[in-house]
């Protein structure tokens, strides 16, 4: 190995320390480009044809959120097929994924060395370990053999983490009851990294291992429909139906029907018996968006169906048993509802048995940048772009404008401006600039984001960007640091970012252990 070894002894150490998942990932990239001395790296997950980031080391926050299909990808699907290491000429025709992406070089678009490690475990291809360089000779004094050393390693690192989540899984999904029931758990992934999104994510899995009632509130666009679905497909129902109902479009004449179901001859137009929504859910999950746009004479019914498991069609006397998990989702705050006569408490108190909010986007950090490059690859994709990404500056904007409509104004706002940017394009290149959003005349000037008030940069070595980058981090932390006496939460909160990613940077550019 043409460095010192004590990186691989690093490494090795770490597969037997008790630190979190994403710590070992971040440690490892960390060693990566240390080792060979690379402008990024990035540690993929394989799943569903999909190469998925867990940790990046030198690339733009967004590339985190992003999903690669290696159908799209053709430097991916190489790795991926190959089933040991894969070197790119310089002169390759295959675009690099990450061109346009690495955070020191921003003006500087085509990586020229790419080296890809497929990480293998019990002879199955479980992700990927990529190595990239503006030098076109950064990798050649590093042979196979060496490569095929820090591969196994990488796929060490990697299989412990997915077998860990995995018997963490298992042990909160298997009940005393009958644990055949529980299905594995499906695709749907809540993206994001912050302490809110991890505190969701564990509420979630909470909940789903019940057949609870649960209340998801929260702001108009924030995801609670996604959520719903994440604790149906976790829970012992997934592979029974989730049935979707918005309360607030339901016309009052109907919605009875559409809740009940009725028998032919009940009203005009009742031409044949039909099944109502918690029917159709027996035995899975029934989801009631908006619930709180029910009136008050069908939240009474709703809730005799809740005490006691039975439901009547409309024009039938029978009553039929039904076995149907409810969740129910609400932008309101029902408490007051309550107070104002306009919903049941005892209906309310019934729903609210395990509440989950989910926090509004301008909450949640650097989340914002990981939607936005989940989005601009799937834009990407439709739109049939070679490349697409974000400005630094609008990376500054993004993280800045307050997002009344949360994640679902994010997705519409990346939508529109790629089309713009894409009309405008000279070459393959398409860059997402801040005159592509409208965000309702917000702006920010450049240096408002990027400037602090105690912060000088003399003395730091300009020959090398990535280095000074780092150094320009660590002097800019350790004076936020000083000025909240050492406390991080109240350094994330002035540098406007959230307080896990923050630790992760102070740990990656070797501020704190």
């Amino acid at each position: 190995m043409q460095t010192d070894t004590k990186d691989l002894i690093h490494i090795a150490l770490d597969l037997t320390t008790n630190i979190s998942s994403q710590d070992r990932f971040e440690r490892l990239l960390t060693t990566m480009r240390r080792l060979f001395n690379c402008d990024a790296s990035a540690l993929l997950e394989f799943k569903g044809q999909h190469f998925k980031p867990l940790a990046i080391n030198g690339l733009n926050a967004d590339v985190l959120g992003r999903q690669f299909n290696i159908s799209e990808h053709p430097r991916l699907e190489a790795i991926a097929r190959a089933g040991d290491v894969v070197r790119f000429p310089a002169d390759s025709s295959l675009p690099d994924p990450y061109d346009a992406l690495i955070t020191s070089h921003e003006g500087k678009l085509h990586v020229h060395a790419c080296v890809g490690l497929p990480l293998m475990a019990n002879q199955r291809l479980i992700g990927a370990l990529t190595l990239d360089s503006f030098d076109p000779h950064q990798f050649d004094n590093f042979s196979n053999d060496e490569l095929r050393t820090v591969s196994a390693l990488a796929a060490a690192t990697l299989n412990i983490a997915l077998l860990m989540d995995k018997l963490e899984k298992a042990a909160g999904d298997v009940t005393e009851s009958d644990p055949a029931k529980h299905q594995p758990q499906s695709n749907t992934e809540i993206i994001g990294q912050s302490a809110q999104i991890q505190a969701l994510k564990k509420e979630i899995s909470v909940v789903a291992s019940t057949d609870m009632t649960a209340l998801i509130l929260g702001e108009t666009g924030v995801g609670k429909e996604l959520v719903a679905t994440a604790i149906h497909q976790q829970s012992s129902r997934a592979d029974k139906p989730l049935i979707y109902l918005n309360c607030a479009a339901l016309p009052e004449a109907i919605a009875e029907s559409e809740l009940f179901g009725h028998v032919k001859g009940a009203f005009t137009g009742a031409i044949s018996n039909r099944s109502g929504k918690f029917e159709l859910a027996d035995k899975g999950t029934l989801f009631l968006d908006e619930i709180g746009e029910l009136t008050l004479t069908l939240q009474a019914k709703l809730l005799r169906v809740l005490q006691y498991g039975d439901l009547q069609r409309i024009g039938d006397d029978r009553n039929l048993k039904v076995d149907t998990r409810i969740i129910a989702a609400t932008n309101k705050d029902l408490k007051e509802e309550v107070l104002a006569g306009r919903f049941r408490a005892d209906l309310y108190h019934r729903l609210s048995v395990f509440p989950i909010t989910v926090s509004p986007l301008r909450e949640r950090g650097e989340d914002i940048l990981l939607l936005a490059g989940f989005f601009i690859e799937r834009c990407r994709s439709k739109l049939q772009l070679s490349h697409l990404s974000l400005s630094s500056t609008c990376q500054a904007i993004l993280m800045h404008y307050p997002w009344p409509g949360n994640i679902r104004e994010l997705e519409h706002s990346i939508n529109r401006a790629a089309i713009l940017a894409r009309a405008e394009a000279k070459d393959e290149y398409v860059i997402l600039q801040p005159s592509h959003f409208k965000l309702d005349n917000f702006s920010v000037e450049v240096t408002d984001v990027i400037e602090q008030p105690t912060m000088s940069v003399t003395n730091i070595p300009v020959d090398n960007l990535r280095d000074a980058t780092e150094q320009f981090q660590r002097q800019l932390i350790n004076n936020a640091l000083k000025q909240n006496n050492n406390n991080w939460a109240a350094t994330a909160r002035q540098l406007s970012v959230d307080v896990g990613n923050l630790h992760r940077l102070a740990k990656r550019i070797e501020l704190k252990q």
